[in-house]
């Protein structure tokens, strides 16, 4: 009585098939295959070196003459 033999198991997916249905189940794979391809797609994109990803240099932002520099004060 420990474990289940492979009759259970088919009995159980027979059951979760006449519930939920085929098209129900296929559109789930589907969208469990999309979210595991997002989520690998994501890990390798969080990978990359820093070198690709432009920054802007602290001169080029200091160089820009329009620029103001305020500090905000909240009123008591």
């Amino acid at each position: 009585m420990g474990s289940f033999s492979i009759w259970h198991w088919l009995i159980v997916l027979l059951i979760v098939i006449m519930v939920f249905g085929t098209k129900k189940l296929r559109n789930l794979g589907g969208d469990l295959g999309g979210a595991v391809k997002g989520f690998k797609d994501g890990m390798k994109d969080g990978s990359a070196p820093a070198e690709d990803k432009p920054a802007a240099s602290a001169a080029a932002v200091s160089a820009d003459k329009n620029t103001i520099d305020v500090e905000v004060k909240n009123k008591s």
